[in-house]
């Protein structure tokens, strides 16, 4: 129960842009993508990767022809998939994507899209495949095939301080700000407010207030509309260090679960794709990906299909 699930949101480029400039620097832009507070550095060079000839013959004819894959995400995740200052789709994302398709001999079309609509858009045909911080969750499963190939948990953060003495553990009664649609959203719904009610405590008004954007879920906080907020472990580290201490974290992790490549349902992409990962994996391209962008504690050994924990 971790990381997004069915996020729901009104995307708009120039929005998501903006607000990643503004939100993720403290109203300054001067830092939105040097990565220099964040221990990401986005400019760090990876490997070059070559294909793999056992791994490009397992991809399907279909694919192979076309001499890419389509793949979606939904940019507005740092440091995991966002827009940089030109309007770039950057993040740990973006750079597994293109590391994959290069490992089977071919290129990557990252197109941006809203995270609801891209696991329609796989079983529809419209994407190869989509890296953009789904949680492989048996549910999911059900219906697409899941490489993973990293993991995450839920985590808080506060105004710097804490001065409102937020104990995540009991949000009972606190403001708190979420992304519409993610699983941090339905343990509200869920999970806390029903214990809260149970215990004769008040509610996290609203079922919590959600935003379309994960931007706008920590400008809510840093403007004191709210009192924490929950998201993906990586995304509160990233926002906390690019807000330049407005923010701190609160609690530990919780609820670690795999990330997963999505593709269609035991499509023989899969295992070509799942043979890539690992392949970079003992390479050394992964650990630079991840160190590129500061997420390497997410990192993890083994990529296997289909691998939720719950």
């Amino acid at each position: 129960m971790t990381a997004r699930t069915k996020r729901n949101r009104l995307f708009a480029a120039g929005v998501v842009a903006a607000s990643v400039s503004l939100v993720l620097t403290g109203c300054s832009s001067s830092k939105s993508s040097s990565g220099s507070s964040t221990g990401a550095n986005p400019s760090a060079s990876i490997p070059a990767v070559t294909a793999d000839p056992a791994l490009a013959a397992l991809v399907p004819a279909d694919v192979k022809s076309a001499g890419k894959v389509v793949v979606a995400t939904d940019a507005s995740y740092a440091p995991n998939e966002f827009k940089d200052d030109k309007g770039a789709i950057v993040g740990m994302d973006v750079d597994m994507a293109n590391a994959i398709a290069k490992k089977l001999g071919l290129t990557a079309d990252v197109q941006n899209a809203t995270f609801d609509a891209i696991i329609p858009g796989i079983t529809g045909n419209k994407y190869t495949m989509s890296l953009s911080s789904f949680t492989d969750t048996k549910e999911r499963e059900a219906s697409v095939d899941m490489v993973t190939y990293f993991s995450a948990g839920t985590g808080a953060a506060v105004k710097k301080g804490n001065p409102d003495k937020i104990d995540p553990n009991d949000l009972c009664g606190k403001k708190v700000a979420v992304q519409t649609g993610t699983t941090q959203a339905k343990e509200i719904t869920d999970t806390i407010n029903p214990a809260c009610v149970k215990a004769g405590k008040p509610p996290v008004p609203n079922d919590g207030d959600k935003f379309d954007l994960q931007t706008d879920v920590t400008q809510a906080l840093v403007s004191g509309r709210d009192q924490v907020m929950l998201a993906d472990s990586p995304v509160v580290d990233y926002a906390i260090k690019q807000t330049n201490g407005q923010l701190e974290k609160v609690g530990a992790v919780s609820d670690t679960a795999p990330y997963g490549v999505v593709l269609q349902k035991d499509s023989p992409l899969s295992k070509a794709v799942q043979g890539a990962v690992q392949s970079l994996m003992a390479d050394g391209t992964y650990k630079a990906i991840l160190e590129k962008w500061g997420v390497q504690a997410g990192a993890i050994d083994t990529s296997v299909v289909n691998g939720a924990t719950s």
